[in-house]
């Protein structure tokens, strides 16, 4: 059980850059490999601008960091066990979506 606040905040944290499907698919591109942001805009068809105020919030949260390169700057995990958490939560869901029991999961959305 978590009871520290430190914990609670970073699954916190965790939690809301995964609410937003773009964050998702930023996230699981750079679990691939690192990358620019221009190259990030073009392979997900979102605008650069977009895509930055994205990735300014998964910095925010502590996923993603920046690391020089020359004048540009590549994004990539902040830890590469984030690649693993993010097989992990995906696994699980994938896992719990096809062993879905709850009664209202089609009528509420919930499950």
């Amino acid at each position: 059980m978590l009871t520290l606040a430190a914990d609670i905040e970073v699954l916190a944290r965790f939690g809301r850059a995964l609410a937003d499907p773009i964050r998702c698919r930023i996230l699981l591109a750079l679990r691939q490999a690192p990358a620019y942001p221009a190259d990030l805009a073009d392979t997900l068809e979102v605008s650069r601008t977009r895509l930055s105020n994205h990735l300014a919030c998964l910095r925010d949260c502590g996923l993603v960091v920046t690391v020089p390169d020359g004048r540009r700057t590549r994004y990539e995990l902040a830890d590469e066990r984030l690649g693993h958490a993010l097989d992990d939560l995906r696994t699980a869901v994938v896992a719990v979506e096809a062993d879905r029991n709850c009664p209202d999961a089609d009528r509420k959305g919930c499950c």
